[in-house]
């Protein structure tokens, strides 16, 4: 049975899969958002064994990523002025 997974969180719902059909996997999601700092913390906080994200200062602002079980990236971006 393929796996499945869906989360929510602010507003945003998100739901993965590894069903063939559905999308390839490796794919990448872009995510603006806003106070990616706290949420790098929270994170970090959680300590989670083998998804530690950094979060990386870019020309345009600051950039998380996330890999999920299935093989995707799920980059949450903040545009910094």
């Amino acid at each position: 049975m393929p796996l499945y997974m869906g989360l929510e969180r602010a507003g945003l719902s998100l739901h993965l899969s590894e069903h063939h059909g559905d999308a390839s996997p490796g794919a990448n999601v872009f995510v603006a958002t806003e106070n990616i700092r706290e949420f790098h913390r929270e994170l970090a906080e959680k300590q989670y064994a083998y998804n530690r994200p950094g979060l990386e200062d870019l020309p345009w602002g600051l950039q998380l990523q996330v890999n999920d079980p299935f093989g995707n990236r799920i980059r949450f971006c903040e545009q910094v002025e």
